[in-house]
């Protein structure tokens, strides 16, 4: 585990640099069997199901009044790996998704919703590397297909009426931006939206047609955004993959440009503490500037620049309260 949480921390600066990848055009007759969402087996997390890892960080319940569609990150990324698509039916990928993304990441809306995670076919990293994403296209079709069809059934068996958080972070985002768009937007659904986490992905203001950027704690019906790089560092891909893109505050959760260190909630750390009072940050066009967290291991932290493979879990107790607000003012508008 402590391997896997290393690699983590690690691997936003391995992406950084010039790579090569064990690759293939896209094969139609060797993609991974689709996900059946009918089946258990099929989702990392459904209520009454919650992994052990997420137990330790929140309680479970059957009857919370909210629910929470999380999809996680890319997390297909070993170069020598030549598929296009994830195979979720391997049980050591469901058991990374589960003690990475659903431990480190859904947990931080666990406590306001009913949780729901499904498996799927996620595209491979390579997607986003020039010299390659021309080969694998197709793969990001059948990755949001199943998204799609995952929340389909949810819709269809589950929700029953009840107010959802849409939750994502990476790639996971892109898919639910697409979600958003054929679910929400403009759409009777959105009335039950209590707010879309759009995390770790560019997302433009406007985005949607009625759906908005939320700039106060307890707004509903919208989206927030970030991405989260160190103090005073641009990535080299900053004009292409982040200018012009929405910044939410995720401390304060308003149009304040900065916040103090006092106002942060926690950083949930992989000792699986949360440390509160750790980070200060700063909004600039597109990016999210964040301190050196105050946490044991920040050595780890200080040689890193790129953030986005915790732009969830270094607001994790910001994230936690600010759900559960959004939700109460739901239910005081609607009752």
């Amino acid at each position: 585990m402590k391997k896997k949480i290393i690699t983590l921390y690690i691997f936003m600066i391995l992406a950084a640099c010039k790579t090569n990848y064990d690759s293939v055009a896209f094969d139609q007759y060797k993609i991974p069997l689709k996900p059946d969402f009918s089946k258990t087996e099929s989702w990392a997390v459904l209520p009454g199901n919650y992994p052990e890892d997420l137990k330790s960080l929140v309680k479970e319940t059957m009857s919370k009044k909210a629910d929470v569609f999380f999809v996680y990150p890319t997390l297909l990324t070993d170069k020598k790996n030549s598929d296009w698509n994830a195979d979720v039916m391997i049980e050591s990928t469901k058991d990374y998704i589960r003690s990475t993304a659903v431990k480190y990441q859904a947990s931080a809306f666990a406590a306001a919703g009913n949780l729901y995670v499904p498996f799927y076919r996620q595209a491979h990293y390579r997607i986003f590397v020039d010299g390659y994403k021309d080969q694998g296209l197709p793969a990001w079709d059948i990755a949001y297909e199943d998204v799609k069809t995952a929340f389909q059934y949810y819709l269809e068996h589950h929700n029953q009426g009840k107010p959802i958080i849409i939750a994502a972070h990476s790639q996971g985002s892109m898919h639910a931006r697409q979600l958003i768009k054929d679910f929400f937007d403009d759409k009777p659904l959105q009335n039950q939206l209590v707010a879309a986490y759009l995390v770790g992905t560019r997302i433009f203001k406007d985005e949607f047609k009625t759906i908005k950027p939320l700039t106060n704690p307890s707004a509903i019906g919208g989206f927030v955004s970030w991405n989260t790089f160190k103090m005073n560092k641009l990535p080299k891909s900053y004009e292409r993959w982040f200018v012009g893109g929405v910044v939410t505050n995720p401390i304060t959760w308003d149009n304040q440009n900065e916040s103090d260190i006092e106002d942060h909630k926690g950083v949930l750390n992989k000792d699986l503490k949360v440390y509160p009072k750790s980070l200060k940050i700063k909004k600039i066009d597109g990016l999210l500037w964040s301190s050196v967290p105050k946490i044991p291991g920040r050595i780890l932290l200080s040689v890193v620049k790129n953030y986005h493979y915790a732009d969830i879990n270094l607001f994790w107790g910001d994230i936690q309260d600010n759900v559960q607000e959004r939700v109460n003012h739901w239910f005081e508008v609607n009752q």
